[in-house]
């Protein structure tokens, strides 16, 4: 079953790769022999996603191998980092991006003519829009069967993708039709696409970030780890609850109350039971230590 499961997950993400390394040769092409600063703009965006391919098809991969001698929690870590230099990789070419664009913008400003971008890159911007929305409705389909978030999460940067290159479209479009008088608007356009860069390339490094510093998991998450536990009725109380996320997988530590006459083999059962659930719900490689504490009786008459 989780070799099916990992193979979907591959295939429907070679899938993206393809389709993105494709586009972002196109979209290189198209810009520079359109003469389209949104259109080079776009293509760094689609090479953000095939790069978040890779980070999926490699680093997943290599963040999966079990524990060993020197890395007791696993290689969960392999990802993050890769992310966080995706992530500042990414926001540095946008600053660029967007800083030659208003460069052209205040130049136009200052009355030099810009050179109206071809159709050839508008042809391009189309093409983006829909090979993108039919990748992103075929992967989020298979995350949601396969129930994977990083799936899901890579879907969302397909439509991204998808939604940039309609701005893109629009600048460009309005170039082309409307001549050199309104060529402005392709570098209008590509400050706009770096801005869709750099909200990206924040949320790569905001999450990494928070991984690398050991940051819990939401309350939500965290609210949902007390309500499989409670569902042990001999569970009394919960403390000392520590979380945090290891690549695609999650740690839970915590100090539970049990009745102090429990026998040891009784309480160890209700243990076992408790990281079954848990693991049921956040997958077979939840990282769960579990401290058992009595809870003292109240002595009788």
């Amino acid at each position: 079953m989780e070799q099916d499961r990992n193979r979907r997950i591959y295939r429907v993400t070679l899938l993206g790769s393809v389709v993105n390394m494709l586009l972002l040769i196109a979209k290189f092409a198209a810009g520079i022999l359109g003469h389209s600063a949104a259109m080079i703009a776009d293509a760094v965006h689609s090479l953000s996603d095939f790069v978040t391919d890779v980070i999926v098809l490699v680093f997943v991969r290599l963040s999966n191998k079990p524990a060993d001698d020197d890395h007791a929690y696993g290689h969960g870590k392999y990802e993050t980092i890769a992310t966080s230099i995706i992530g500042i990789a990414l926001f540095a070419v946008a600053c660029m991006l967007g800083w030659e664009g208003l460069t052209k913008i205040y130049a136009f400003c200052c009355g030099e003519q810009l050179q109206s971008p071809g159709q050839i890159a508008l042809a391009a911007a189309i093409i983006s829009i829909l090979s993108k929305e039919w990748v992103y409705r075929i992967t989020r389909k298979v995350a949601y069967e396969v129930e994977s978030s990083a799936l899901e999460a890579n879907a969302w940067h397909h439509r991204s993708d998808a939604l940039s290159s309609i701005g893109t479209a629009i600048g460009i479009g309005g170039a082309v039709l409307l001549g050199n008088k309104w060529a402005v608007l392709d570098p209008i356009a590509a400050v706009v696409v770096s801005v869709f860069i750099i909200k990206t390339a924040y949320m790569l490094i905001r999450k990494s970030s928070g991984e690398l510093l050991e940051e819990r998991l939401p309350s939500d998450t965290e609210n949902l780890i007390r309500d499989i536990v409670y569902r042990t009725r001999e569970v009394k109380d919960i403390h000392h609850l520590y979380t945090r996320r290891i690549g695609s997988t999650i740690a839970i530590e915590m100090h539970l109350r049990l009745p102090g006459d429990m026998p040891l083999a009784e309480a160890h059962r209700r243990a076992s039971e408790i990281e079954r659930n848990l693991r049921s719900e956040f997958g077979a490689g939840t990282h769960i230590m579990l401290h058992l504490e009595p809870i003292k009786n109240a002595p009788t008459q």
